[in-house]
């Protein structure tokens, strides 16, 4: 018996990452430089894992609430009363089990079998995979790169609609382009999902790691009470805290049962010790985000200005998020050029094949490390091409 073959369809579809077959094939290699994954270098700082640590040593292990203990729903009131001048009520959040959950438990929630769901590619190949092992159809929608960066044509979006489609999914700023979407922008597909009403996801995760100043445009500078938007984030990138999983959905308050629900039937809740953590975060960690924007908009500058003098590289300058997706004159199989470079350049970079349609002829380089590394694997990528 083929015990795969009994499997739902679904679950056999389901797309081993690009980026992890990659990082497979370059782990533990003596001076590789790991630039493949969406993580800075930074660990967790001292101030959240010690308020995690007290509550785990104070007995803070038993089952608790499920949509977030009182304390960290507060704190995200707070967090977004600071930085997006807007009261909301902590029963307007809603605790998960990472980003990733986040996102799964919206498609949960807006998406089923048939339904089609409309995202902006080049992207991140989870929000895809998840609709598509959910029974839902991932429908991208290109974005164009243009002599002024990245651009996304509403219009576009408004042709993809069917009368199947439930939701678009906006990534911004945009992992992997950094495309960043102004105001009008925004305006304009909130009102193509209020006239054809769709659901928007909005995974508003890198709005802090913003280089034209301040944090980037939201849809919560120009929605109403009633618009039907999820809100989709984690702690993982602002706070260095990736290995932790935890993140939030803010949503209209009438459907926190509903999401609690959905928690109750996934995950059940996050470890009460780790919320603890997550509230120190959210309190004590402004400095620490505006510390790691700041060396981010440096490093980027730096491998900017490495790869565009060898000539050979084409890319948008990113005004928002910490990647770098570049094109290499000549090149057309990303996918053979990532395992190249960690063969003979030492350096670790995202296939732009894991990121859909426009992303083929790419390579992906997260640049939220130190310096002198950037510097290194920067310098070594671009002799790399030189050898093309």
């Amino acid at each position: 018996m083929d015990m795969v073959e009994n499997l739902r369809a679904e679950a056999r579809a389901a797309p081993e990452s690009g980026i992890v077959a990659v990082m497979n094939h370059g782990r533990g290699r003596d001076g590789m430089i790991p630039l493949w994954a969406g993580e800075g270098d930074q660990p967790t700082p001292a101030f959240i894992s010690e308020a995690a640590s007290r509550a785990l040593v104070g007995g803070e292990t038993f089952y608790t609430w499920q949509k977030g203990i009182p304390e960290v729903r507060q704190a995200l009131s707070r967090y977004y009363g600071r930085h997006f001048g807007k009261s909301f009520a902590p029963e307007e959040f809603i605790l998960t089990g990472s980003g990733m959950h986040a996102i799964q438990l919206a498609l949960d929630a807006v998406a089923g079998a048939g339904d089609e769901v409309i995202y902006l590619s080049p992207a991140w190949p989870n929000f895809a995979a998840a609709a598509g092992i959910g029974g839902a159809v991932p429908v991208p929608v290109v974005l164009d790169l243009t002599d002024n960066g990245w651009v996304c044509d509403v219009d576009k979006i408004a042709a993809a609609i069917t009368p199947r489609t439930r939701a678009l999914f906006v990534n911004t700023p945009s992992n992997p382009t950094g495309w960043t979407a102004d105001r009008e922008t925004l305006q304009a597909i909130l009102d193509l999902a209020r006239a054809r009403n769709l659901w928007i996801v909005a995974d508003e995760i890198y709005s802090q790691f913003h280089y034209d100043g301040g944090r980037a445009a939201s849809f919560i500078d120009i929605m109403a009470d009633e618009d039907r938007i999820l809100f989709v984030n984690s702690f993982s990138k602002n706070w260095s805290m990736t290995g932790w999983r935890v993140g939030w959905i803010k949503t209209h308050p009438s459907l926190q049962q509903v999401f609690e629900n959905l928690i109750q039937y996934s995950t059940s809740g996050v470890a009460q010790f780790m919320q603890r953590g997550a509230v120190a975060a959210l309190d004590e960690g402004d400095a620490f985000v505006a510390g790691q924007v700041a060396h981010a908009r440096q490093a980027r500058d730096l491998v900017c200005g490495i790869l565009g003098r060898s000539g050979r590289a084409r890319f948008a300058v990113p005004p928002g998020a910490f990647y770098l997706l570049f094109s290499i004159d000549g090149l057309v199989d990303s996918r053979a050029a990532a395992f190249d470079i960690v063969d003979h350049a030492n350096v670790g970079l995202a296939p732009g094949t894991a990121f859909g349609p426009g992303g083929e002829q790419f390579l992906r380089l997260c640049f939220l490390r130190r310096l002198d590394q950037l510097e290194e694997a920067a310098t070594r990528v671009a002799d790399w091409m030189q050898r093309l």
